[in-house]
């Protein structure tokens, strides 16, 4: 490749960039009408882009009706003002956050738009132990009371007390049983937009925290994505019961979802053998796809990237994060499989084990 061939790529990537640093502001209807015009003509050629800019849309719907989960008023002008004027804004939502952010505004959006029958519609909520039936607010409850913990650590007030889940689950749903159901996603609200704001101003250092659950510990960051991973399918879970629309989150986050559950599968794998050093390779397809090598028999750091798996499994990414909660069959689930099978097979088997009520 000629000097000038690197030179016309670099420009042309600086050029990309430089425009999709507006889709945020875009999204907001905050772009000059110059600026706004050449966006939309660089979207009509660049796929990548415009999925974005939709995304982007739809989440901003819920911004405008109802106080935003997002920082206070004055934060996301200074972050406005950023977008306009092409700087980094002066306070921005660490990567690990990011999921939680767009799950929770995804699940806002849907609630925005329940009416007063579809709050009294039952959902069915499911994990690999059995399943339950669950009104939308009990479902906000369930949310609340395990980002309670996370914002607990955070040093920010906890809506319940106690270590259980499971606990902390049934006192919050007690506590708000006699409340409107606008009432219950107020308090979901402002719980949440205050763990987002949180992180936001945060020291990156705070990510390692360890965040208590009482049966298991997560460092902060995974605690984000375990949140995220929990919002989105018991968003689907209500969108379901009433018949509206949902889709599965974006590709990046989905790959970081699948991230968590290939760092997670090692601790729960029910037949590890100690020494034996076996490793399943993980190839997601689809939505979210990426490589993992997965050391099932001592949880740990991953393997090298040459090293040679014992086993792999090919699988669609949304269908692997359905496994994960506990909503696929691991014995029914499409999965292509080559090494030892009975190894790949014992994965899937252990999937479904990281979903809990």
């Amino acid at each position: 490749m000629s000097a000038a061939d690197v030179e016309v790529g670099r420009l042309g990537s600086e050029l990309h960039e430089g425009l999709r640093s507006l889709l945020g502001a875009w999204a907001l209807d905050a772009c000059t009408v110059q600026e706004a015009t050449r966006l939309e003509t660089h979207l009509l050629s660049c796929p990548a882009c415009r999925e974005e800019a939709r995304q982007l849309r739809d989440a901003a719907g819920w911004l405008s009706a109802d106080e935003p989960l997002d920082p206070e008023p004055s934060l996301r002008r200074q972050v406005l003002d950023g977008c306009l004027d092409r700087r980094e804004p002066a306070f921005r939502v660490p990567a690990y956050a990011e999921p939680f952010v767009a799950e929770t505004a995804r699940l806002d959006a849907l609630l925005r738009d329940l009416g007063e029958l579809d709050w009294m519609e039952p959902a069915t909520l499911r994990w690999h132990a059995g399943t339950e039936q669950r009104r939308p607010a009990d479902v906000l409850c369930h949310l609340a009371a395990v980002d309670g913990v996370l914002a607990r650590t955070l040093g920010l007030p906890d809506p319940t007390e106690g270590a259980d889940l499971a606990e902390r689950d049934a006192r919050l749903c007690a506590a708000q049983a006699e409340r409107q159901p606008t009432a219950v996603r107020a308090l979901w609200r402002a719980q949440t937009r205050a763990v987002v704001e949180t992180a936001a101003l945060a020291p990156p250092d705070l990510a390692e925290r360890l965040v208590d659950y009482g049966a298991f510990q997560l460092p902060l960051a995974d605690a984000f994505l375990d949140r995220a991973f929990e919002c989105w399918i018991h968003a689907e879970d209500i969108a379901e019961a009433v018949g509206y629309p949902y889709h599965p989150p974006r590709g990046a986050h989905i790959r970081s979802l699948i991230g968590l559950a290939a760092r997670i599968l090692p601790h729960v794998f029910p037949s590890g053998q100690p020494g034996a050093g076996r490793v399943v390779q993980l190839i997601v397809e689809g939505r979210g796809e990426g490589e993992w090598l997965i050391p099932v028999d001592a949880p740990g750091p991953p393997p090298p990237v040459d090293t040679l798996p014992t086993a792999t499994v090919a699988i669609d990414g949304v269908e692997f994060c359905h496994l994960c909660a506990g909503r696929r069959d691991p014995h029914r689930i499409p999965a292509g499989i080559t090494g030892d099978k009975e190894l790949a097979r014992a994965l899937l088997a252990a999937a479904p084990l990281l979903s809990r009520p």
